[in-house]
């Protein structure tokens, strides 16, 4: 096996999926700025949540916005719904694991707010059932997805947003992903704090 070689593909393929995810997203990444920023104008917040390497994104993007991305600004209201053992276990054990997400976002969640929901398979129960619990609650949706978007592009309603990464592979969707939370934080802070060019 010729590692070098293999790391290369690696580097070489990820760089492809996302140029050629920059055609699909752009707009809608852009549409997902706007919709937060005024959001958090509002004085509202954004609640994230996903599973795996999408509960680590979840609470990546709330740091950045609780503390600070690249530009010294104010916290911004942002919670990973990922991070509380006691409340995740138990809902997951009084109830079942769907519930997890939905019941912190009926708990927390009001009209204005934002729920950033990623599934990288579009098919995660317990992010739809967060889904569902953001729509009783009046809420907006981001959803964030892959390899065509599953169960959850179904369910969106036509005010949320679909960022769905044109891919299959889940190494390549979670790159992109990375990648479109960090165009989040940076177009939120330069829509909050006027900057036109960097």
């Amino acid at each position: 096996m010729d590692l070098i070689q293999r790391i290369t593909r690696q580097f070489e393929d990820s760089a492809r999926a996302k140029h050629e995810a920059l055609e699909v997203l752009a707009v809608p990444i852009a549409g997902a700025i706007e919709m937060m920023t005024a959001c958090l104008l509002g004085n509202g917040k954004i609640l994230a949540c996903g599973n795996g390497g999408s509960a680590a994104d979840a609470q990546h993007f709330a740091a950045e916005l609780v503390n600070r991305f690249e530009m010294e600004r104010p916290p911004l209201a942002a919670l990973a719904l990922t991070t509380d053992s006691s409340i995740l276990t138990s809902i997951a054990n009084d109830y079942d694991y769907v519930q997890v997400f939905s019941k912190q976002v009926s708990a927390l969640g009001q009209h204005g707010d934002v729920l950033l929901a990623i599934s990288t398979s579009g098919n995660s129960p317990n992010v739809i059932a967060a889904i569902d619990a953001a729509h009783e609650r009046d809420m907006r949706v981001v959803a964030m997805t892959g390899k065509g978007g599953g169960r959850i592009a179904e369910q969106l309603h036509e005010t949320d947003l679909h960022i769905c990464v044109p891919a299959d592979r889940t190494a390549r969707i979670q790159e992109i992903h990375l990648l479109v939370l960090h165009c989040l934080c940076d177009g939120i802070d330069c829509m909050l704090l006027g900057v036109e060019d960097q």
